[in-house]
This record gives C-alpha cells, sequence and structure tokens, in this order.
C-alpha cells in the first residue's frame, strides 16, 4: 500500500508547499504580498525549467524567450481595442481587433511557447554541452530583440501597460498546474526515456531511444509551461518591459534551480522559493531596511550574492539543496527514475 502512495508523497510534497506559500501570501499586507506573487511566478519559470534542463542534463539559456513570447501575447490578447490604440497603435490589426479573457489566453500563450519551443527545437535538440548552451543563448538574444524593435507586435522597447492583474489565488493555481504538468512527464514512459539519454546517451541509443525526438518533446512541454508561466507574468505585474524577460530574469532562474537541485521537481520548486526570499531580502536591503538597526547594501549587491550562492552550491553541493532527490513517505529522497 505504501508503494502505491509514494508517487502521491512526490506530488503533494510541492503542491503543498506552493499552496502553503499562497495561504501565507493572502494574509499579508499589499507590498508584501507582491513578493509572494513574485515569488509563486519565479517557481512557474523554473519548473519550465526543471523540465528540460533536469530531465535532459542539457543546459538551456533561452527558457526565457518562451515566457517572454508567453507574456506579450496574453497581455496584448487581454488589452481592450482602446487600449491598444493607446498602448500599440501601429500593430497588426489581427492583433488590435483581437480580445480575449484572462484564462483563455494563458492557453494561448502555453501553446505560442509550445511552437516557438518546437521550430527551434528542430535543430537545436541535437546539440549537447556548451554548443547547445550558446545556441539558446542566441534564440534569447534574436527574441529579445525582436520584441524591442519590431513595433507590429508589440509596443517596441516602451511597457506594455494596462495588462488586467491576478491575484494571489490565481497566481498559485496557476503554479499548482504547472507542477502536475511537471510531474505527469516525470512519470511518462517519456520522461524516463530521456532521463536514460540523460544519464548514457551511446547506451540509451544503443537501447532504442531516439534522444532527438525525446529531447525535442521535452523541449516542447518545457516551452509550453514557459510560456504559460510567462502569462502568469504579466497579469501578474500588469505591465511589462523587454528587459524584464531578459538577462536577469534568465540568470536569476537558472540560479534557482542549480541551488534547489536540477534534476527533481523538489528541488526546483524549493529552490525558487528560497531563492525568491533571499532576492526580495536583498532588493529591500538596497533600498534599505530596519532590523533593528539600519541595513542599507549597495546597489547590485543583490545579483553579486545570488550569485555567490550559486558558486557556493556547485563547489559544496553540486546536486543542490534536495540532492537532487523527492520526498517519499519514509521522510528520505529518492531520484524520479527510482521513483518511476
Amino acid at each position: 500500500m505504501r508503494a502505491r502512495l509514494e508517487p502521491l508523497a512526490t506530488l503533494l510534497a510541492p503542491v503543498l508547499l506552493v499552496a502553503a506559500v499562497g495561504v501565507l501570501g493572502s494574509q499579508l499586507g499589499v507590498v508584501r504580498q507582491l513578493e509572494f506573487d513574485d515569488a509563486l511566478v519565479n517557481t512557474a519559470i523554473v519548473i519550465s525549467l526543471y523540465v528540460f534542463v533536469g530531465n535532459s542534463g542539457v543546459i538551456s539559456f533561452g527558457h526565457i524567450s518562451f515566457v517572454a513570447v508567453g507574456a506579450y501575447l496574453s497581455g496584448i490578447l487581454t488589452l481592450g481595442a482602446e487600449q491598444k490604440d493607446f498602448v500599440i497603435p501601429t500593430m497588426y490589426p489581427f492583433l488590435r481587433h483581437t480580445h480575449i479573457s484572462n484564462t483563455p489566453s494563458l492557453a494561448l500563450a502555453a501553446l505560442a511557447g509550445a511552437v516557438f519551443a518546437f521550430l527551434v527545437g528542430i535543430p537545436l535538440m541535437r546539440l549537447s554541452g556548451l554548443p547547445a548552451g550558446i545556441a539558446t543563448f542566441a534564440v534569447l538574444g534574436i527574441t529579445y530583440n525582436i520584441i524591442s524593435y519590431w513595433d507590429k507586435i508589440g509596443p517596441g522597447v516602451t511597457a506594455l501597460a494596462l495588462v488586467p492583474e491576478f491575484g494571489i489565488w490565481t497566481l498559485t493555481v496557476g503554479v499548482l498546474i504547472s507542477i502536475v504538468v511537471a510531474y505527469a512527464y516525470d512519470r511518462s514512459r517519456s520522461g524516463r526515456k530521456l532521463r536514460a539519454s540523460r544519464e548514457d546517451p551511446q547506451a540509451a541509443q544503443a537501447a532504442g531511444i531516439h534522444v532527438h525526438r525525446e529531447r525535442l518533446l521535452a523541449f516542447v512541454v518545457s516551452g509550453a509551461l514557459a510560456g504559460f508561466a510567462g502569462g502568469l507574468l504579466v497579469h501578474e505585474l500588469g505591465s511589462i518591459t523587454t528587459d524584464q524577460v531578459y538577462l536577469p530574469l534568465t540568470f536569476l532562474t537558472l540560479a534557482m534551480l542549480v541551488v534547489g537541485g536540477v534534476s527533481s521537481l523538489w528541488g526546483a520548486v524549493l529552490g525558487a522559493l528560497v531563492m525568491s526570499g533571499l532576492n526580495s531580502f536583498l532588493n529591500d536591503a538596497e533600498q534599505g531596511i530596519h532590523m533593528g538597526f539600519e541595513l542599507k547594501l549597495p546597489d547590485g549587491t543583490r545579483l553579486v550574492a545570488i550569485g555567490a550562492v550559486m558558486a557556493l552550491v556547485l563547489i559544496l553541493r553540486p546536486s543542490g539543496m534536495t540532492g537532487g532527490r523527492e520526498v517519499t513517505l519514509r521522510g528520505r529522497r529518492r531520484s524520479p527514475d527510482a521513483a518511476a
């Protein structure tokens, strides 16, 4: 009986943690609730990273591209006609005249992320190691410049503003959906095949596993989750600029995944929430906070500290806080492969 409940424990641990964050955040004032909102959205992005990076072992610096596409598409589609005329008057007519509600816009954001990931993944998923990282980083740079300077599809370098906002409960449900999708992929046949190729690509190919196809499938699922997280991001902020979905967010979310543990869903969720808390504290400290004494850190301390934490984790505990393992009923943790 306990063996049958083990998979449920693996799913419930991150679900309960995220639900607890949502409940706690809803009890706080507006300023602190915004910090909890940021933590939840960061968690959704890190989960999307985990689905591909954690299962394939291939680093990706380009996932924020899918977040950006999902964010801008969801934000634009939920603006009214008068708002679009004010914010993005030069946009293509079919975008200017299309309006949908918030929830369907998230589904379209996920679809856009999946399609984009499929198109770029066909050639890129044949790469591994450093070439794969550089190629995905190139995708990020291309996406950033297209969104910044092609005013037919967006507001360019100016902010996409007046977007309807989500409350903390909607964000919490969105993260829970991401957890369930990531968990389902982990437990799937494709997820197990991809993890086998991560450990030994040559042996996996010899066993009949089509490594390129499995990587591409994970990349598409991951892209869909990233696009979905982008929709959550734009509706959490109410506005967005291209700089908000570029290098700083790329660095921050990768650091969260590394610190928590790249190869487990529990590590992705825990690392995202812990590092979000550290990020919020350091951001407040740069503005000046009172802790019995006045603490005022120099500007830029936040990113330096996060980089230092990530470096220390890589040196002292490369598998992250969770050791790359999931929570089980026995209080120990096991890898997704052992659990499956």
